[in-house]
């Protein structure tokens, strides 16, 4: 498939040396980090005119390049498909390019219903994904056309996709309806309140660290004036937790791709391009941190009884990160975090760790 059919090169923007958009290439490039601007909001009933992210780019590309060593691409803008599944059959091909590459691809715009093609991309190369997303609805609604309503029961209920963990970050009580928060707890997948995840990254950064796949819906942030999703909600994230969430995504050991949706690419507010530009800018630190540290670990084991059992806990004394379980591959091991270990000791041990 030739690209250039269906991706618009992004304008060059002029900036200085020590910023971003002086190392920026257009090409897919070998163990990079590949950004692609999507217009198409057909499912969450916007429309799919090609929209210009020149206002993102600006702020983006004049960001501190810091000491970033891994390669970064602009792709550009994706021209939507006379359908939104034609959409989703060229982004998915595009991700697809990345994946052979083995870069990280950032899908940046669009609705929600393209984490559908960020997973089905995903799944063609790897197995056994573990996907996390914040989003504060959770909805398994039925369709055959699919929407942002109903994409999540089509990667869950799929027999071709090979999910291994899927965590639900940032869901909102009074939004959602009991039955689908329910199922999802059924199956013993995670979900995760927004008030868990408010202050300190801490308690829900382990639902990040082994992550393959992680989906931003911009309605779980919260908006001012002038909204910063297409679905604005008082409650959210605010800008510092998001900025710091984007960070522990690209800290992840295993990460493969990231899509940020239902942002407002219709908002004149210079903020909101500010926002979304830093949060691009802080996954890509966390991924650069990820890929300095030693491959070698060291770690210390403390044992807690809880009723009749003991059970292991594992520190990693480089990062200070805990995990849970006995087992001397680090990759058997639960994530967990300090919290957990201390509440371990006091006699209550989560639900995630006795799970079959």
């Amino acid at each position: 498939m030739n690209f250039e059919d269906f991706i618009i090169a992004p304008k060059p923007i002029k900036t200085e040396e020590w910023q971003l958009g002086a190392h920026i290439s257009n090409e897919i490039l070998e163990d990079s980090i590949v950004l692609l601007f999507v217009s198409d909001y057909r499912g969450a009933r916007g429309d799919a005119e090609v929209q210009d992210f020149m206002n993102v780019r600006r702020e983006f590309y004049r960001l501190s390049k810091l000491d970033f060593e891994i390669p970064m691409v602009d792709l550009g803008d994706l021209v939507s498909g006379k359908s939104l599944e034609d959409t989703h059959y060229i982004l998915q091909e595009v991700l697809s390019a990345c994946h052979y590459k083995h870069a990280i691809p950032v899908v940046v715009g669009g609705s929600t219903d393209l984490a559908y093609s960020l997973y089905s991309a995903l799944d063609f190369h790897y197995k056994k994904i573990n996907y996390t997303q914040i989003n504060n609805i959770v909805s398994l609604a039925q369709g055959e056309e699919i929407n942002e309503r109903n994409f999540l029961s089509k990667i869950l209920g799929s027999k071709n996709f090979e999910i291994q963990n899927y965590h639900h970050l940032g869901y909102q009580k009074h939004l959602n309806e009991v039955d689908s928060v329910k199922l999802i707890k059924e199956v013993q997948f995670d979900v995760i309140r927004l008030a868990e995840m408010m202050n300190s990254t801490d308690r829900t950064e382990p639902y990040f660290r082994k992550t393959d796949l992680v989906t931003i819906n911009c309605d779980a942030i919260e908006s001012g004036m002038d909204p910063f999703s297409i679905n604005p909600q008082v409650n959210g994230l605010n800008k510092r937790e998001v900025c710091a969430y984007m960070k522990e995504i690209g800290l992840s050991e295993n990460l493969k791709s990231v899509g940020i949706f239902n942002f407002n690419i219709y908002s004149d507010d210079r903020m909101n391009h500010q926002l979304l530009a830093q949060m691009i800018w802080y996954l890509i630190e966390g991924i650069n941190i990820q890929r300095t540290h030693p491959k070698e670990r060291k770690f210390e084991t403390y044992w807690v009884m809880v009723g009749d059992e003991s059970y292991a806990f594992q520190r990693d004394t480089f990062r200070n990160l805990w995990y849970f379980g006995e087992d001397e591959d680090s990759n058997n091991l639960i994530p967990c975090s300090r919290s957990d270990f201390e509440e371990a000791k006091r006699g209550y041990l989560g639900e995630r760790f006795t799970r079959n």
